[in-house]
């Protein structure tokens, strides 16, 4: 006679109970940034985050500052897909050095089909305590598509001018930060060494303060404007000169009254 199966054991509901196989753990982006923070400092030794920079027409998730260069960082936690990454790859090669992509371990196994092999490749995964560990897969090629003037722009118009000083190069005070960028970066190599104008960027990003951020930029363009009014003779230029100011400051005082608008509207 045939062994008949014992019976599934019964729920407290009375229906017979279903055996779930063992999910295995999602890591998400906010389970990955403090730690990866801390294995990069680790890694690299003095360097500066700042997350989530307008990079091109993509936002870079981390961009991470060393002495003498600038890396983008995407990360893709094991929720996110590839959709957007063949439109954010070319923008991080315009900006950055050198670039790296964070990936959960459910893109492990693909990750390099979706990145350039120029591009560094960093793994996670969660250890037994539930914290996340990290693993260079891969180490990352300097840029050769990096464009010195979009890496150039990611600098404030008050750091431009202290390359400008350093330099000797004239003020331009008429000119656009766009066209002062392309003085700068037309130096290189004839006059300044590339290595050199990266140490130079670095050092401005990490000692860059946020906190005095609005302050450092309002009297920057203050003094600016102070100068140009006393070279001008010409009592209408003048005129146009104080109305431009008053109605910058006009538009800086609407901004701040929308962003406080905004941040009690998100509360």
């Amino acid at each position: 006679m045939r062994p008949t199966a014992a019976p599934l054991p019964l729920s407290s509901g009375g229906s017979r109970s279903t055996v779930n196989k063992e999910e295995k753990p999602v890591l998400r982006d906010r389970d990955l940034r403090e730690p990866l923070f801390l294995y990069l400092e680790e890694r690299f030794g003095k360097i500066r985050i700042l997350e989530e920079k307008v990079t091109g027409k993509s936002r870079a998730d981390v961009l991470m500052v060393t002495e003498d260069a600038v890396y983008g960082i995407e990360i893709k936690s094991d929720a996110d897909t590839y959709a957007r990454l063949s439109r954010q790859v070319p923008d991080y090669d315009r900006y950055y050095d050198f670039n790296y992509v964070v990936c959960g371990t459910s893109h492990g196994l693909h990750i390099e089909e979706h990145v350039p092999p120029y591009w560094g490749i960093i793994t996670a995964e969660l250890s037994e305590d539930g914290q996340a560990d990290f693993y260079e897969l891969r180490k990352p090629v300097r840029n050769v598509k990096r464009d010195l003037l979009k890496k150039l722009s990611l600098l404030w118009r008050p750091e431009l001018f202290e390359i400008q000083m350093k330099h000797g190069m004239p003020k331009y005070r008429d000119r656009s930060k766009e066209e002062v960028i392309q003085r700068i970066a037309a130096l290189v190599p004839a006059k300044v060494p590339e290595q050199e104008l990266d140490r130079e960027i670095s050092g401005l990003l990490l000692e860059r303060d946020y906190t005095k951020a609005e302050e450092t930029l309002r009297e920057f363009r203050r003094s600016e404007t102070a100068k140009k009014l006393d070279s001008v003779t010409d009592p209408e230029e003048r005129m146009a000169l104080i109305l431009f100011a008053e109605e910058r400051k006009a538009r800086l005082q609407k901004n701040r009254k929308k962003r406080k608008r905004r941040r009690r509207t998100s509360i």
